[in-house]
């Protein structure tokens, strides 16, 4: 039982790495990305729909995105969507396609932008290590009931704080890789 809750923190711990780099993903770093657009949504016959729905999403040049829609009667719901957005971007409609080019980042961006992905790895470990406190309050009831002595009960708390501090070691390498992405640019 106390493997299963254990193979069961790993996962959920997965899946916060997992979530890390997709909140990444949207961060934009001066390179091109069509993750960029997948949380812009546009109201397409009376319901909010992600761009990735609507039309395909490419990258023809390191700074540009292109977005060609299935349906041409959507391009200007998509560019209303685009300069709604976070993004910052102003959209180029040649009424066929969107294409979105991304300016420079500025040094001060780079900072601003260095510091929001450290607040996403910060709340990424803050995860990691409520699922710990989980699965050791589990360990601890197992054992305060009997179903295992205390001797195993420190050995799994053990195994649950090494698998812990190689979940907080992937988190910090996602953020290094980030970081370096965002200073660098290109």
């Amino acid at each position: 039982m106390p493997k299963e809750a254990i193979k069961t923190m790993s996962e959920k711990m997965e899946k916060v790495i997992e979530h890390l780099k997709e909140e990444f993903i949207s961060i934009r770093t001066g390179r091109a990305h069509p993750g960029l657009v997948n949380d812009i949504r546009v109201d397409y016959y009376g319901s909010q729909t992600p761009i990735k729905q609507l039309a395909t999403v490419s990258v023809p040049e390191a700074r540009q995105i292109l977005i060609a829609p299935f349906d041409r009667s959507i391009l200007k719901g998509i560019e209303k969507a685009i300069q709604a957005s976070s993004l910052g971007i102003n959209p180029q409609n040649d009424g066929e396609n969107i294409r979105l080019t991304l300016p420079e980042l500025t040094k001060e961006r780079r900072i601003e932008l260095s510091k929001v992905v450290s607040k996403y790895a910060e709340e990424a470990r803050i995860a990691v290590r409520n699922i710990r406190r989980e699965v050791n309050d589990t360990l601890k009831k197992m054992e305060k009931d009997s179903v295992i002595s205390e001797d195993e009960q420190r050995k799994y708390t053990k195994d649950v704080q090494d698998i812990t501090d190689d979940f907080i070691k992937k988190i910090d390498e996602v953020l290094k890789v980030k970081e370096k992405e965002i200073i660098e640019g290109d």
